[in-house]
């Protein structure tokens, strides 16, 4: 067979490639079926369980055999995944129903994470398997093939209960999201059956039975006003509180407590331990002194974090401050988008209700026509039976008489005598007349002696009449939707009875937590830090009268004030800042705390090569030098910004900053008075005011000024810093400042030396100029002032 090229525009390719896999994330991973309110991966788990026999009432079975095979059957990905998704589903802090029921570590509310799955085990609760499973051999829900067609899975669960209210769920796909929060058991399915009722129901008289979401974490929600148009809408902002406690000192020695008992939905995981230290952190800032200990207590039994509080101490004070700084108080973001008839739709609580409610009729009206096709089958051989046991004599004759099993039963069926031996004449005539039914013959061969005692045939008889009962039953719930809806009232009242639970969250209406900022009083502190990244703020009489000291196991040490912030550059071009107000207070000799810890820098993947407070460089412009030499002078208002992390500065491929260096603009003008020559300015650093001072060393033929004219009293600067770059192999290259050009900071630099292959520039001097310093190279002293000073982009000289 020949190829055939199809020619066609490269874009639409694209965008219809695009658009097939967004829907496949859309429907097939990331978004739940508005039906049994599950995600593929969730489904194909409890199938695959059901399948293995994991039932309540069976041993549990090694977590690997389940995820072995989910994926080995039913779901081609990764088995991480779906272990994740087992571990879930038997989390009952995550669902508001669990539908797994765990052996071993599952993991924890405060985010430890569950054991490999080569040691937990698990099975189906009971729960999952009559709300959820049940009825699968009843065809009532359509059977697909698998990935490779050789098994089939359900396309949906028969699920009885909108679980997607009950367990919620979230999943993000390509360009949608969805966020549903748990709900409580017992009030949907009173809401599904006022729906019932009424179909032309409001989402205002449903919440009368559903007044919110209840999160299996408790808490509070405090915005019961703004719920009426989330559930209208599908969308909007929960407001979460964790339940707070007061309980007094039991002793005049002890301490109050407030004790945390449960926690917002939003707090599982990391962020209880992010909380604890967001605690701390207030006391460490001093936003609150009310606040003495802190300590997590929780345990299997519930959450119990305890905050020890000064005598005396203003509760509600503390109260508002924990809900307004920490994850005390935090929002839940709704958006009920589920896939529904195929395609993915913005649900609110009426449609989801209706979705379900039309599902659960379709699900009954399948399961009772099967029912009552079973029914017939069986009334049909019960009939059979009864009109055999009414001529059992004729039906032994028959079987003794023929030579095999087919002619026996094509007598019973057609009354086919031909080969059957017959003791009596009239019982071949008898038996040519007869006519039951394939399936009855087949019952009746089949049929063992015992069953031919009295009783045993009076049993058959009530067993036929019962059938004749329940197919009249059958056949008035398939055609009646009323009869339909009774029975769908019954098991709906039924599973709430057996498995409803009291409402866990708190829904009212509270007032925005408000925290009076006390003025901070504006001092000055010091700020230190060694060699190891541990910082610490001193106050000014400890640092001078520990002057030496600190000075001597720091590496940074400077005064600024706490109402400041620190800004630090990094070796791979970005800038992290810290208010000074979260570093804190210790005395000289007290350990510091790690500075990877006040803000967003990580020692483990990028080096300081600056840190200064804002305000002392405000005015400065800041000089960047990259590793390739690479230089610039950007003004310091560009990093007066509010994120904690920005890019200070672009930087080529496989290159790193060196330095950045504050510089010092201190440059003095002076008036000229009018010459026949024309003299230079005079650019003054401390020296005379009335002249030209020898010690300011200035070569201005050099810097590029030579003989010129200057009209009198004009006013001319130029920076007074005198630059140094010192590379790894000893060249330095010596040249001013002002040839640096200012750039914008996500601007490349200029070159500031060529280097040779495999040298690179290591350190930057900047001296004022008259200033000198010594520097070691190899055992050699090396003295800056007195290096020639050159051009910038040079390759400079070996130190002498």
């Amino acid at each position: 067979m020949s190829e055939q090229i199809v020619r066609t525009e490269y874009s639409e390719v694209m965008q219809k490639s695009y658009i097939d896999y967004a829907m496949s994330t859309i429907c097939a991973r990331a978004i739940p079926d508005v039906r049994d309110g599950l995600k593929p991966v969730q489904r194909r788990v409890l199938y695959a369980m059901e399948q293995l026999g994991l039932n309540h009432n069976k041993p549990h079975r090694k977590s690997a055999r389940i995820v072995g095979d989910a994926m080995g059957k039913y779901h081609p990905h990764g088995d991480s995944s779906i272990y994740d998704a087992l571990v879930v589903l038997s989390q009952d802090f995550k669902k508001g129903m669990a539908l797994v029921d765990g052996h071993g570590n599952f993991g924890s509310i405060e985010g430890d994470g569950a054991a490999a799955m080569r040691y937990t085990e698990a099975k189906l609760k009971k729960f999952t398997q009559d709300v959820y499973l049940a009825d699968l051999d009843k065809d009532v829900v359509d059977f697909v093939p698998n990935f490779d067609e050789t098994e089939k899975e359900p396309a949906v669960l028969p699920v009885r209960i909108p679980n997607i209210l009950i367990n919620g769920a979230e999943g993000i796909a390509v360009g949608m999201t969805t966020s549903i929060p748990t709900h409580n058991l017992a009030e949907v399915i009173d809401a599904m059956i006022a729906y019932m009722g009424k179909e032309k129901i409001t989402v205002e008289e449903l919440m009368e039975y559903v007044p919110g979401p209840d999160f299996p974490t408790g808490g509070i929600v405090v915005n019961k006003d703004e719920l009426l148009e989330i559930y209208q809408t599908g969308t909007g902002k929960i407001k979460l509180r964790g339940k707070v406690e007061f309980e007094p000192a039991k002793k005049k020695s002890g301490k109050d407590k407030l004790v945390i008992t449960e926690i917002p939905y939003t707090m599982i995981g990391a962020n209880i331990s992010k909380f604890i230290s967001d605690v701390v952190d207030l006391v460490e800032s001093k936003k609150t002194s009310d606040i003495t200990d802190i300590t997590n207590e929780s345990s299997k039994e519930g959450i119990r974090i305890v905050l020890e509080l000064k005598k005396g101490a203003d509760v509600e004070k503390i109260k508002n401050l924990l809900y307004k700084k920490t994850k005390l108080e935090d929002t839940f973001g709704v958006n009920m988008l589920g896939i529904a008839d195929g395609k993915p739709e913005q649900l609110n609580l009426k449609s989801i209700l209706a979705y379900n409610i039309e599902f659960q009729y379709e699900i009954l009206t399948r399961k009772y026509t099967t029912l009552l096709e079973k029914a017939y089958e069986q009334k049909e051989v019960k009939e059979g039976l009864i009109r055999a046991c009414n001529i059992i004599d004729l039906i032994i004759e028959i079987i003794r008489g023929s030579n095999n099993l087919k002619q026996a039963k094509e007598c019973l069926i057609s009354g086919n005598t031909e080969g059957i031996k017959f003791k009596n004449p009239e019982s071949e005539i008898l038996a040519s007349n007869l006519n039951f039914t394939e399936r009855q013959a087949q019952a009746i061969l089949e049929l063992r002696l015992y069953k031919l005692i009295g009783l045993e045939i009076l049993a058959l008889q009530k067993e036929f009449e019962e059938l004749v009962e329940k197919i009249s039953e059958y056949e008035d719930i398939l055609h009646s939707r009323k009869s339909m809806a009774k029975v769908l009232k019954k098991d709906l009242l039924a599973i709430k009875k057996e498995y409803a639970l009291p409402r866990k969250t708190e829904i009212t209406n509270a007032k925005a937590a408000e925290v009076v900022v006390e003025e901070i009083k504006e001092q000055e502190v010091i700020f230190v830090m060694d060699k190891f990244g541990y910082a610490k703020l001193l106050e000014v009489s400890a640092y001078d009268r520990n002057k030496e000291s600190v000075d001597a196991e720091n590496t940074h040490v400077f005064s600024c004030m706490n109402t400041d912030k620190i800004v630090i550059f990094t070796d791979n071009g970005n800038m992290h800042q810290i208010k000074v107000l979260k570093i804190p207070s210790k005395r000289p000799k007290d350990k510091g705390v790690p500075i990877d810890n006040l803000g967003n820098y990580s020692s483990a993947g990028e080096s300081i090569v600056g840190i200064y407070a804002y305000n002392n460089i405000k005015d400065n412009k800041l000089l960047f030098t990259t590793k390739m030499g690479i230089m610039k002078l950007v003004d310091a208002s560009e990093f007066d910004v509010n994120r904690s992390t920005i890019s200070a500065t672009k930087l080529q491929d496989d290159d790193l900053l060196v330095s950045v260096n504050a510089t010092r603009i201190t440059t003095k003008v002076v008036e000229v008075p009018e010459t026949d020559e024309g003299d230079i300015p005079l650019i003054l650093s401390g020296g005379s005011d009335d002249g030209f001072d020898e010690q300011l060393g200035l070569d201005f033929e050099a810097m590029g000024y030579g003989d010129i004219d200057i009209a009198p009293k004009e006013e001319t600067q130029y920076t007074r810093e005198i630059l140094v770059l010192q590379t790894h192999e000893g060249y330095y290259l010596r040249f001013p400042l002002k040839d640096v050009p200012e750039k914008k900071k996500n601007a490349i630099g200029v070159k500031g030396i060529k280097l040779t292959e495999g040298d690179y520039v290591r350190t930057v001097f900047l001296l004022d100029v008259g200033d000198n310093k010594i520097v070691q190279y190899k055992g050699k002293k090396v003295e800056l002032r007195k290096l020639n000073i050159a051009k910038r982009g040079g390759r400079g000289s070996k130190g002498k």
